[in-house]
């Protein structure tokens, strides 16, 4: 009997450890994914008059394959970051702390219409959030 609970439970501690050994990149759905999640960012800026003007001027595929890139290696995805820093892409645009959330609220949009659940894209937008300094008042 004990070799029986000990066995179980073993499989159980082990079961538990493989759900964490999941980078977030896997759990959001990987290279697919995030593409989606991307596009669907992409098109809430263009049709929001607040936030489209910041990008008045940009290569918006070069964006868009940088923010993959981006969200890939700070969710554990193994992709290396090969753009600017937040300090250089961000500087002059002066950019406020409700033109900030509200670009956030349009990333949790994109997120909303590619499904991806709640618990993860809070834990997304953690690792973003990390990066909020540098883009400020730039």
């Amino acid at each position: 009997m004990v070799k029986l609970l000990t066995g179980i439970c073993t499989l159980l501690l082990l079961n538990g450890c493989a759900s964490h050994s999941q980078t977030l990149y896997s759990e959001l759905g990987g290279k697919q994914k995030v593409e989606e999640i991307v596009n669907n960012f992409v098109t809430e800026i263009e049709y929001d008059p607040v936030i489209l003007p910041y990008f008045e001027g940009s290569d918006i595929d070069r964006f868009r394959a940088k923010l993959e890139e981006q969200i890939c290696m700070v969710s554990g995805g193994g992709c290396s970051y090969t753009g600017d820093t937040m300090e250089q892409v961000h500087a002059g645009m002066n950019i406020t702390e409700t033109h900030f959330n509200h670009t956030v609220d349009l990333l949790i949009n994109a997120m909303d219409k590619s499904g991806v659940p709640h618990p993860l894209q809070n834990r997304l937008l953690a690792e973003l959030a990390k990066m909020r300094g540098q883009m400020l008042y730039r």
